[in-house]
């Protein structure tokens, strides 16, 4: 019996976004107000040990599926999604600043958009690559906000920009790899097959500074709400004019 095609906003994706943001806002919630840091790694391990496992168990599914050759042609975990999902795991056990930065923004501007409007997923509810695609792209989401929420991270301009390059960095090193292996990592030679996303609507290569461009206003947006409080706390100590 062929798997159930996976439907956008039907019931199985609505609660799969509720759980997105369910998840991580409890286990915040327990780790502040128990204000215990055995609380607060556990949260942490369980996220990250999701994550690793998760891709770990893809990684020997589409090995198994699809053997050596087409794996490293097509399926290693070099989209912008696969390394966050690295990063993200190694942000929430390691807890370092510039590792977070990059996860944040990267992880809320690409992420989030991947569990709304997921591109290339076909298959639905109870199928394997149901679950597995969005425990890795809402696990992603999960953990940045954990990391926020929870761990009490938080994002700054100057990781905004390092976040830019750095992902302008990884498209130039992909496009070289894309070049060599055939493939379309990070989607540089062509958009995903049959995707709904509203992103591709220009065609090749125009697409490609137009979502860059696109990342950057993203990337401004999910700092807002960091840079109105900071604002708002300046103007605060400054007192009344």
């Amino acid at each position: 019996m062929p798997p159930p095609d996976f439907q956008i906003f039907g019931t199985p994706h609505v609660i799969v976004m509720g759980l997105t943001l369910a998840v991580p806002i409890l286990l915040a919630v327990a780790a502040l107000r128990t204000a215990s840091k055995k609380v607060a790694d556990a949260g942490a391990y369980f996220l990250a040990g999701a994550l690793l496992i998760n891709e770990s168990i893809h990684w020997g599914y589409r090995l198994n599926d699809v053997g050596w050759s087409r794996c490293v042609q097509d399926h290693l975990p070099l989209h912008v999604c696969g390394i966050t999902i690295v990063l993200t795991a190694a942000t929430l056990i390691f807890r370092r600043q510039r590792i977070y930065e990059i996860t944040y923004f990267w992880g809320l501007a690409g992420s989030t958009n991947a569990v709304i409007t997921p591109g290339d997923l076909e298959a639905g509810f109870p199928d394997y690559r149901f679950f597995q695609y969005f425990i890795a792209h809402s696990g992603i989401v999960a953990g940045v906000l954990y990391a926020t929420l929870g761990l009490k991270m938080r994002p700054t301009l100057g990781g905004l920009f390092r976040a830019f390059v750095a992902l302008n960095l990884l498209a130039v090193v992909l496009g070289v790899l894309n070049f060599l292996l055939g493939s379309n990592y990070m989607f540089l030679c062509r958009p995903p097959a049959g995707t709904d996303s509203p992103f591709f609507f220009a065609g090749w290569p125009w697409y490609i500074p137009i979502i860059d461009l696109v990342a950057l206003g993203m990337f401004f947006v999910v700092l807002s709400p960091f840079l109105v409080a900071r604002w708002r706390a300046s103007r605060s100590s400054a007192g009344p004019a």
